[in-house]
């Protein structure tokens, strides 16, 4: 290009329509092909209450102790979740809730969760996250706040792990 010589302006890049996908790309990645991820969630779930279930943390020491604990001397809102999900696997249901609270909600939420990611993965879906606004999400908070403070108080004895 020679001084004085006009620059030529840049042609605009236009993207076109993003296409949908085609029908056989789609198929190819529903049904059991697309349970992978779901199943190994799912496995990894299993297994966690399995070997809860056989080595019974109930005995001193057997997963360490919890490091809140230990430092503060206070229970923390995951204290006793080991020992309930123990005692939910083998039926003991009031004793899993006695030893926390949370316990039961939490399970009851992943196996939720997990049938929704496996009914969508089946359909050829993306993933879908919890979503709260937040205001629940400070509800949550603030509940999950008075339930640690509870426990740790004379009042709250019935929420101490067992």
């Amino acid at each position: 290009m020679e001084i004085g010589q006009a620059v030529p302006e840049p042609v605009a890049q236009t993207d076109p329509a993003p296409n949908p996908e085609a029908p056989a790309e789609r198929a190819k990645h529903t049904g059991l092909r697309a349970m992978g991820w779901p199943l190994v969630a799912a496995g990894v779930g299993i297994g966690a209450a399995a070997l809860l279930h056989f080595r019974d943390p109930h005995r001193e020491g057997s997963y360490g102790i919890c490091p809140v604990y230990a430092l503060t001397g206070f229970y923390c809102p995951g204290c006793g979740g080991m020992r309930g999900m123990h005692n939910l696997t083998d039926g003991r249901i009031l004793d899993a809730v006695h030893s926390n609270l949370l316990v039961l909600p939490l399970v009851l939420a992943f196996v939720l969760w997990i049938g929704d990611w496996s009914l969508r993965a089946w359909r050829g879906e993306p993933m879908r996250l919890p979503r709260t606004s937040r205001t629940t999400l400070w509800v949550f908070i603030a509940l999950l706040i008075g339930y640690t403070v509870l426990r740790n108080t004379p009042w709250g004895t019935w929420l101490t792990p067992v």
